[in-house]
């Protein structure tokens, strides 16, 4: 007896159809919430997030660089500031209207890390092995780092020209026959 029926009356039936990878990644985002109430609990827990902050950085860093944003400095070293910690920081020299959305949201990619891991670890026939589980726990960190800061959608606000191109070419794109119809008459 299948039970795609029974979840793509619930689900979406792309959801369905990656339960495999969905039930493969619970055990890492169980511990990514066991990582994030450590660390909160006590500074020297933060060294269960560092892997997450370094992907963190690296995206930022790494897609300023591809779209000319110049990233001047990188910081992965935590650090106070007030009442809250600073986990880390990129610097850029450059960030203007098109650059500024794709470097302050590249963190976003990092979710691409253990959807890959688990595709690839959930092929045909797959049994969770205890590898597994280590490989949870070094997917973990990914989970707590991939959601851009709030200091990175302010500065994503700076590319809200794409947003009026975006709504266009979604305009163009759903009324195409009427566009073509109204040109052609």
């Amino acid at each position: 007896m299948s039970l795609l029926p029974a979840c793509t009356a619930l689900l979406p039936g792309f959801l369905c159809g990656q339960a495999d990878i969905l039930l493969y990644l619970l055990p890492s985002i169980a511990f990514a919430v066991l990582f994030w109430m450590l660390a909160g609990a006590h500074p020297a827990f933060f060294v269960l997030t560092a892997p997450g902050t370094l992907c963190h950085e690296l995206a930022h860093f790494g897609v300023g660089l591809l779209t000319n944003a110049e990233p001047t400095s990188i910081s992965l070293f935590p650090r106070r500031k007030g009442k809250a910690w600073e986990l880390g920081s990129v610097t850029f020299s450059n960030l203007r209207w098109y650059n500024a959305a794709p470097a302050a949201l590249a963190p976003l990619l990092i979710l691409l890390v253990p959807l890959t891991v688990a595709a690839w670890r959930t092929g045909p026939g797959w049994r969770f092995a205890p590898v597994d589980l280590a490989i949870a726990a070094l997917l973990a960190p990914q989970f707590l780092s991939f959601w851009p800061s709030p200091v990175d959608w302010r500065l994503a606000a700076r590319s809200w020209p794409w947003l009026v191109l975006l709504a266009l070419a979604g305009a163009a794109a759903l009324w195409q026959d009427l566009l073509f119809q109204f040109v052609n008459s």
